[in-house]
């Protein structure tokens, strides 16, 4: 159990990290990318034990911060790793490995009802 007190520095912290690890893929620093990730894994074991009724208001807002701070994130990781496929696939002059021929997503689906 953690008090509000302990609750609202841990998620102050949270963002913290959160905002760190925006610089850091704006800035691709692999080192800072891997030490805000740690981070982020020893906040939410600090969290964890954290019941939905010792949550105030103001802790609310700090976690839908944070949430919304999170995708953020996720979609700048998810575009990162798109720009670094597509670059790939460029150098070797090979599709995607994971695509569908001619980029259709319905061949998936006839593949998988036929199997």
């Amino acid at each position: 159990m953690m008090d509000t007190g302990n609750l609202r520095e841990t998620l102050r912290q949270m963002l913290a990290v959160l905002q760190a690890e925006r610089q850091a893929l704006a800035g691709l620093d692999i080192d800072a990318i891997m030490g805000t990730a740690g981070d982020k894994q020893a906040l939410c074991g600090r969290l964890e034990g954290v019941a939905p009724a010792e949550v105030d208001d103001e802790c609310r807002g700090l976690l839908d911060a944070a949430r919304r701070l999170n995708e953020v994130n996720r979609q700048v990781r998810n575009l990162i790793a798109s720009n670094i496929s597509s670059r790939l696939d460029a150098l070797t002059g090979s599709p995607a490995l994971y695509s569908a021929p001619g980029g259709n997503r319905a061949a998936y689906t006839y593949a998988a009802t036929r199997g």
